[in-house]
Formats: structure tokens, C-alpha cells, sequence
């Protein structure tokens, strides 16, 4: 089990002062993709840039975990990685493919047989920034591959991309996902 992510969220009470509108742990958790896959920890997510900022709303309500943040928006997230088994490293790409479409993302899913590099490589049309927290985790492109340990910094401009726990521990790891369009160059 995963500690859990406290959420703070402010607003402004009748009087327009500064209120602590929301404090505690973070409204929706799933693991994806069985007991090998990732804890999702779903922070906040906003419908459109700029963001409306009123008094006191919440959080736009969405269905279930997506991937990708809402279209025109924006998404962060937390997730817990757990090291990496053989139930990833011998996965078909019909089972990558259902691992993504429990996030609405199956089409993100780059997994093709014996030239992937890593059953869960993926590309999304955003900009993801990636703040290592604890642990560490091999990022994977198609052209190489780093290690990324806590206090590390990853901005992924819509590259087809993995990720590997090949540790002994658990990962955490908050993105920060932003909206994008790719350019006619860029797209599939």
C-alpha cells in the first residue's frame, strides 16, 4: 500500500478573503493495468486555458481516470510505480493496449511486438512535466534511454515514451500534463 497524497485546494470565502476550501487526501485513486501496474493518484484537473479561477467551485467532475488532461486543459497527477516484473516485460500489445484504454487512451499505446522498446511505450499530444519524488525510474525513448532520481525534472514534449522501475522500490513521480497540439511535422 502507497502513502496517501494530501490535497490542499483554496478558494475564497463570501467576503472575497483567502479560505483553505479543501484539505485532504487526494478524491480518486486507482491502480491501472492489475497489481503490476501504477497507482494513480488523481490531484486536479482544469477544462480550459485560461483557467476560470471563481470563489469556490471544486474540481471539474470527470468519468474515471484519464491519461491525457481534458482538451483545452490541464491535468496533475501522482503516480506510485512499483518495480518492474515480468508481467511487463512479456506483455503482448493487445494487453498494452487494454492497460491504456483503463485510462481512454488505448490509440496512445506504441507497443507493436519485437521493435518496441518497452511493452508500455506511449505518445500523447502534451507537455508533461515529470517531478521524480522518491525512488528512481529509466525513462525510454525510441533513440536512448536516462535515469531519472528524486529531485529530477522531466519535460516530455509529446515523445513516444516509457517507463521502467528496474529498482528494488517503489517510485513516485508527479506530472504535470498540459494540453498540446503537434505540429504537421509531428503527427502520426
Amino acid at each position: 500500500m502507497t502513502t496517501p497524497i494530501r490535497r490542499v485546494v483554496t478558494g475564497h470565502n463570501a467576503q472575497g478573503h483567502a479560505i483553505i476550501q479543501e484539505d485532504g487526501p487526494a478524491p480518486r485513486v486507482q491502480q491501472i493495468g492489475g497489481p503490476a501496474g501504477p497507482m494513480f493518484h488523481e490531484i486536479w484537473n482544469t477544462q480550459a486555458t485560461p483557467a476560470p479561477i471563481d470563489a469556490a467551485s471544486g474540481e471539474p467532475a470527470e468519468d474515471g481516470i484519464k491519461l491525457a488532461p481534458p482538451k483545452g486543459g490541464t491535468r496533475i497527477r501522482v503516480l506510485d510505480i512499483p518495480p518492474e516484473g515480468d508481467t511487463i516485460r512479456t506483455m503482448s500489445p493487445e494487453e498494452a493496449r487494454a492497460h491504456f484504454a483503463e485510462v481512454g487512451a488505448s490509440d496512445a499505446s506504441a507497443h507493436s511486438g519485437e521493435t518496441t522498446r518497452h511493452a508500455l511505450m506511449h505518445r500523447t499530444e502534451t507537455i508533461d512535466y515529470g517531478i521524480v519524488l522518491e525512488g528512481e525510474l529509466v525513462l525510454i525513448v525510441d533513440e536512448g534511454e536516462t535515469t531519472v532520481r528524486a529531485g529530477d525534472i522531466v519535460i516530455q514534449r509529446g515523445t513516444n515514451h516509457g517507463w521502467s522501475n528496474r529498482s528494488d522500490s517503489n517510485c513516485r513521480i508527479a506530472f504535470i500534463l498540459i494540453d498540446g497540439t503537434f505540429e504537421p511535422e509531428l503527427q502520426q
